[in-house]
């Protein structure tokens, strides 16, 4: 929907944060086709997005988790050469 707010976003994000931990949740993009909200249009409002996240609580692990570092684990765990 791009009427989807960073508000809600980053509500989202707590949310599901607090229910599953910070270890499984992380962002994806689909900048190549999805449709996306206006406040992430591109990769360029993403340093927008984690300083609202940061604003909420959020701190730098977390905020390297959800941007990068859960994803690069799981690919670690599981993607075998």
């Amino acid at each position: 929907d791009t009427s989807t707010s960073h508000t809600e976003i980053v509500r989202h994000a707590a949310y599901v944060t607090d229910r599953i931990g910070i270890d499984h949740v992380a962002l994806g993009s689909d900048f190549d086709g999805a449709t996306m909200p206006g406040d992430l249009s591109d990769c360029s409002k993403l340093p927008a997005l984690m300083a609202s996240l940061e604003e909420t609580g959020f701190d730098a692990s977390d905020l390297r988790k959800l941007a990068h570092g859960n994803w690069v684990r799981i690919l670690q765990q599981t993607w075998h050469h």
